[in-house]
């Protein structure tokens, strides 16, 4: 049992279920000082209850405690405060993790319940920016936590191929482009022509309309238009997968914004059989006032659609397809109001399961305190940052072991796996300044220190030779030195558990930094082989700091080299 339970079960039944186990979790502390324990309960709460100060309270209640798994359990002042018997527990959590190994940690919150997640989702004739970071790994990382919570998640790449970007694009190739170009570097000419679009659209207003007609044309079948359009597409697409395939990502569905095209009509019509539909100034909205939103803009004048009219589609065929149990969107904070939209409109004709659509939202990567923007050219290309990570990591694996085996595949995971493993230890919401000599480094809070971390424990391992820990008589461990890995180990489930109710990855990546800290801190006090009766209960810690930390990289979508 985690230990927070243990002891909160030890104080439910001191008091005979006055109070709940979930409200005892709620209430627990964890003392700053371990001379004051490994937790602590405030009696505070039972003062109603029994009518007593709490600094009554507390010492009655460690009269009634069954102590049997604790070194001791002490009142001071208000607080109960609980010593965890250092090695019972310490050979109960390292038994559980050498029998589940990269199974631990599993719990069953999804019950197999299907989850689309519309993650990355770059646009057609651009290439993968910073920008496409975050949605892309933060994504990825969910689906990963999902599958460990027991949902079934299906990725899904809601590609930007449809919109009036495109009637821009083919208008910019119309004047400016020539078909040899764009076959010879397809992503970086078709950026060049849309940002030269922007540049004459500031003097030259009027190719805004011209835009919109070409668009027009490609939503009506248009021949020349659709032709331009799909060749666009399947140029794109195939240089968007060699990036996913370097970042170790895959998608279920590549389904975009044109997919939905043909099931817009579906919607229109239900919008207006539910009597939702008003004319607005020639356009076709739904009015959201008593939600505290903006009109909902179905249908714009010249009878286009809109982002909305598609998400609605996608919402519809997703419920049917997938019969969700969650639906997440991740998707950039400036789109919060977007989605605050779309689950009113579902609500409003009639749909109970807008409750389970998620949006996801996420803070900003910046260069120099600036946003990114692929309208002003001022871009960082993703697939830049990954190729120069991967020279970062190689110059230090050269430094530092250069007799290293398979030096190009261990370089390949660790300069990929700095820039993931880097906005992954951000907040969600948090937005972040990028900087990749930063990211790169082996010491710090980065990914390359929870890698080395890592390669060290196996290192340790392969000095011990061939030893059956599965099957080992472990003694426990009840050093201060163990203690501090111990109770990050147990907590491993926990931290699992608050990542998927909170769709934050960061709280796997932060674990993993603090998991490597009390490892290596460890390692730095105590010869692990030493040969006496607790050696075997060493290696088996050190064993399980291995799985545990590979598996909270797994979880991340980042590889843990064996050796580096």
């Amino acid at each position: 049992m985690e230990q927070k339970k243990l002891v909160a079960q030890a104080i439910v039944d001191a008091t005979g279920g006055q109070l709940s186990l979930d409200e005892v979790m709620s209430k627990i502390e964890v003392p700053k000082s371990y001379e004051l324990g490994d937790y602590a309960f405030p009696a505070f709460i039972l003062s109603k209850v029994y009518r007593k100060a709490p600094q009554q309270i507390a010492p009655e209640l460690v009269e009634k405690i069954d102590q049997d798994g604790f070194d001791k359990v002490e009142a001071v002042g208000p607080y109960v405060n609980f010593f965890l018997d250092k090695k019972s527990f310490s050979k109960n959590v390292l038994a559980a993790i050498l029998q589940k190994k990269e199974g631990y940690g599993q719990q069953d919150l999804g019950h197999a319940g299907n989850v689309p997640i519309d993650m990355s989702s770059p646009n057609i004739a651009k290439p993968m920016s910073m920008g496409h970071l975050r949605s892309t790994v933060i994504g990825n990382s969910l689906a990963e936590l999902l599958k460990k919570a027991n949902y079934n998640p299906i990725k899904i790449n809601h590609l930007g191929d449809w919109g009036t970007q495109f009637g821009k694009l083919i208008e910019a190739y119309k004047l400016w482009g020539s078909e040899e170009e764009v076959r010879k570097d397809p992503i970086n000419t078709l950026l060049k022509y849309y940002v030269h679009f922007h540049e004459v659209d500031e003097k030259q207003p009027e190719l805004d309309d011209e835009a919109r007609a070409w668009f027009k044309k490609l939503e009506d079948g248009d021949e020349e238009a659709t032709n331009l359009w799909q060749w666009f597409r399947d140029e794109s697409l195939k240089f968007f997968k060699s990036i996913y395939q370097k970042l170790g990502i895959d998608f279920d569905s590549y389904n975009g914004e044109s997919f939905y095209n043909d099931k817009m009509d579906e919607v229109v019509n239900l919008l207006e059989q539910k009597n939702l539909l008003q004319e607005s100034r020639g356009a076709e909205i739904v009015d959201l006032e008593k939600y505290g939103l903006n009109p909902a803009l179905i249908k714009k004048t010249d009878g286009t659609t809109l982002y909305i009219t598609r998400d609605l589609a996608a919402a519809l065929y997703r419920y049917r397809t997938y019969n969700f149990v969650q639906s997440l969107y991740v998707v950039g904070n400036e789109q919060t109001n977007h989605f605050k939209q779309l689950k009113a409109v579902l609500k409003e004709m009639g749909y109970e399961w807008a409750d389970d659509i998620h949006h996801i939202p996420f803070g900003l990567i910046t260069s120099g305190g600036k946003k990114l923007s692929t309208r002003k050219g001022n871009i960082i290309l993703l697939e830049d940052v990954l190729n120069d990570a991967v020279d970062l990591a190689k110059k230090q694996i050269a430094e530092k072991n250069p007799d290293l085996p398979n030096k190009d595949q261990v370089a390949e995971d660790v300069g990929v796996g700095a820039v993931i493993f880097h906005d992954l230890k951000n907040e969600r919401l948090n937005n972040f300044d990028f900087n990749l000599e930063e990211v790169v480094r082996f010491e710090g809070e980065t990914g390359p220190y929870v890698q080395y971390s890592h390669a060290r424990a196996m290192s340790i391992l392969r000095k011990a030779g061939n030893v059956d820990l599965e099957n080992a008589q472990l003694a426990g461990l009840n050093d201060e030195e163990s203690w501090e890995v111990i109770r990050q180990l147990s907590n491993f489930p926990a931290m699992v558990r608050r990542a998927v109710e909170e769709y934050e990855p960061s709280v796997i990546a932060k674990y993993s930094i603090h998991l490597s800290k009390s490892f290596n801190k460890y390692y730095a006090h105590t010869k692990v082989l030493t040969d006496d009766d607790q050696k075997d209960s060493r290696l088996a810690m050190v064993a399980s700091v291995a799985i545990v930390l590979k598996e909270s990289l797994r979880l991340l979508g980042v590889n843990a080299p064996n050796e580096m």
